[in-house]
């Protein structure tokens, strides 16, 4: 892949129980929805599929959590903006 099908930011979780279940959930399936691959990391070296709902459960982040997001493939822009901004929610929708 080149660059233009790779991009990675930092965002910082919002809701006030953190990146819980539920966020998730929602996580995982906007994930779904690009022609992408996702990673997603607490801290550099510790990377997991962006994919996985138990794998981003287990990140444990809380509210004020820096979560690096990684992402490959065509859709890899457009993924990171989406994905950016669920992260940075700072409550549910209804």
């Amino acid at each position: 892949m080149n660059d233009a099908e790779s991009c990675d930011g930092s965002f910082t979780v919002a809701r006030e129980l953190g990146f819980h279940l539920r966020p998730t959930g929602r996580f995982v399936k906007l994930a779904a929805e690009f022609d992408a691959e996702v990673e997603v990391a607490v801290r550099e070296g510790e990377w997991v599929s962006g994919q996985s709902l138990l794998a981003l459960a287990s990140l444990g982040a809380s509210r004020g959590t820096r979560l690096r997001v990684r992402v490959r493939g065509p859709d890899a822009v457009a993924a990171l903006e989406a994905l950016g901004r669920l992260i940075e929610e700072p409550v549910e929708p209804d």
